[in-house]
């Protein structure tokens, strides 16, 4: 265990097993007086005795009475310290330096004041962990919107209660518009943050950039509950994405079996299918064909496009500025 706040030196009791206790009531579920006693083999007496330890160092330990009472942590006015097995630590840790570079306004300073406060606690063996880790791993820095963390907070809290909100929301070519929302989801796609909701002035699901909402405020007027026309957020913020870009079906084949086509093209989306003659043909939809072009140069394979006919220009005019600058 990596204990995470001030030591329990001087009580008359161990201090490793207050610790254990600690680490048992804050998984989320009751316990017993006599599960907690038969785990740490002690009497039930020496856990009442040690719950009023916890609870005389910050521990919101709550007790409950009756034949199916128990002990459970509970949410407190203050937060006390922390008990953190060495994975958790490393996982936290982790997050922390990944929230640095983060696409949420203000919050880099933030994180770092929490990774330092949680590196002087870590034991050596767990500080050389996340050092090895911050030294190997570089953070490419984002050009993308920020995002602040009050508007964040503010819509999560209206979605956890079923609010319906109003705000300005500023479009790509800059008019803005006075919405009227039911707030159904927050969804994070890299560098933006896309919120989910029904708009009830225009009587439809839409999504809108976090970053372009202003003057966001919570009606107290209840949301009705609506079922998403997807399956879940995320695939319907891809699919409204998808529906604002240009796309094109693409059809190219390629002088090499489908499996060796698989291994060049990685992650790219798609379909690959298997043609009799041992070559494959790759289906896909670009929403830019200048990069559909190069993604296909970069695959080192013998190909030959066969629809459309943009696509099949667009690599013509890569040829010729290829062969003027090599004259």
């Amino acid at each position: 265990m990596s204990y995470i706040g001030p030591t329990l030196d001087g009580m008359m009791d161990t201090p490793a097993r207050l610790l254990s206790l600690l680490s048992l009531l804050q998984t989320p579920r009751e316990w017993s007086g006599t599960e907690l006693a038969d785990r740490l083999r002690v009497s039930t007496r020496t856990i009442r005795r040690d719950v009023d330890r916890l609870r005389e160092l910050g521990y919101p330990v709550e007790a409950t009475m009756g034949a199916m009472g128990g002990y459970r942590l509970v949410a407190g006015k203050a937060m006390p310290p922390l008990l953190l097995d060495d994975e958790e630590a490393v996982a936290i840790a982790v997050g922390l330096r990944a929230a640095a570079g983060s696409a949420v306004h203000g919050i880099e300073e933030a994180s770092l004041r929490a990774l330092t406060k949680l590196e002087q606690v870590l034991p050596s063996r767990l500080r050389y962990r996340v050092g090895a880790l911050g030294s190997a791993v570089v953070t490419m820095a984002g050009g993308g919107p920020r995002v602040e963390p009050a508007a964040l907070t503010a819509l999560a809290a209206a979605i956890a209660n079923r609010e319906r909100v109003r705000f300005s929301y500023r479009a790509g070519d800059g008019a803005r518009t006075s919405r009227h929302a039911e707030p159904q989801r927050l969804v994070a796609t890299g560098r933006r943050w896309y919120l989910v909701a029904w708009d009830l002035e225009r009587d439809d699901w839409r999504i809108f950039r976090v970053d372009r909402l202003t003057g966001l405020t919570a009606t107290g007027a209840r949301a009705t509950p609506r079922e998403l026309p997807a399956a879940d957020a995320a695939q319907f913020v891809q699919a409204k994405l998808r529906d604002l870009w240009p796309t094109a079906s693409a059809v190219i084949d390629f002088d090499a079996p489908a499996d060796l086509l698989r291994s060049h093209l990685g992650q790219a989306p798609g379909d690959v299918e298997s043609l009799p003659d041992g070559t494959s043909r790759w289906r896909v939809d670009a929403d830019r064909l200048d990069w559909m072009a190069v993604r296909l140069l970069m695959t080192d394979l013998p190909f030959r496009v066969r629809s459309p006919q943009a696509l099949i220009d667009q690599l013509r005019t890569f040829a010729e500025r290829a062969s003027r600058a090599t004259a």
